[in-house]
């Protein structure tokens, strides 16, 4: 199983204080000494972490493949099919959010999707859709020709967390009206909706990815289907590394991914 690092956060920290450092670019042969097949970032509309110098220097730097997420606003497509990554995932982006909030629709955004999908693929980019692991989706997906999905794992991520975690015990507390046997329920739940979106997925010869949310703690559940065939991991590798080193997280994460 692929493990495509998204380095976003470290020009977060960079951002705090609109400095120089930390430089993201300094991560790239970290992550391949370290075992990581590919490097992601998300090339935002309002730029709050990842800037196009940013973008520029690592598509023309790594040695990685480049995955590079971004929103289907036609400005940003064109500045992509000029930067050429590897792969480009089309994602949802609210200005508003603090991180991406769920999947794409595919039906409500179809026009415009197909667009950015064409332009891409003219200016041969490999197109991922991230979505939820909704079956109609999926087949939309399909029918939209993209080579993959990525399945958004945020609902089990944040589940995971709830029940495994002391999440509800600080300000940042999620799912309030459910109770510990309910949260089992509906993780159980999620885990296998997972599951049967990938088959499908897989059914339907789409190439399936999953990421948002995965961690030290839960990765392993999702890194067991044997479908997904890539895990995009940001936040939790890049919060580590303050403390143990870049490194050693993306090493940590490989090992519990393998």
């Amino acid at each position: 199983m692929k493990l495509g690092v998204n380095i976003d956060h470290i020009a977060t920290i960079r951002e705090a204080r609109k400095i120089n450092e930390p430089d993201p670019l300094m991560a790239l042969e970290i992550l391949k000494e370290a075992g990581a097949d590919q490097v992601t970032t998300h090339l935002r509309e309002d730029r709050r972490h990842i800037n196009d110098f940013d973008a520029k220097r690592i598509i023309e730097s790594s040695f990685l493949p480049v995955n590079m997420e971004c929103s289907i606003n036609e400005e940003i497509i064109d500045i992509i099919c000029n930067l050429k990554p590897f792969r480009a995932t089309l994602v949802p982006e609210k200005r508003e959010e603090v991180t991406t909030e769920g999947g794409l629709d595919l039906f409500k955004n179809e026009k415009r999707i197909l667009n950015a999908i064409d332009k891409l693929h003219k200016n041969d980019i490999e197109v991922s859709l991230f979505i939820d692991p909704d079956f109609a989706q999926i087949k939309k997906a399909k029918e939209m020709k993209a080579e993959m999905i990525e399945l958004h794992t945020g609902k089990y991520a944040n589940l995971h967390l709830a029940l495994f975690s002391n999440l509800n015990h600080t300000p940042n507390k999620i799912f309030k009206q459910m109770d510990r046997k309910t949260l089992k329920k509906e993780l159980e739940l999620e885990i296998n909706l997972i599951k049967d979106a990938s088959k499908l997925a897989k059914d339907l010869d789409l190439e399936v990815a999953a990421g948002h949310g995965l961690n030290y703690q839960n990765v392993t559940e999702i890194a067991k289907i044997p479908e997904i065939t890539e895990l995009n991991i940001g936040h939790s590798i890049i919060a580590n590394a303050v403390f143990i080193g870049l490194k050693e997280a993306v090493i940590k994460m490989r090992e519990l991914i393998n």
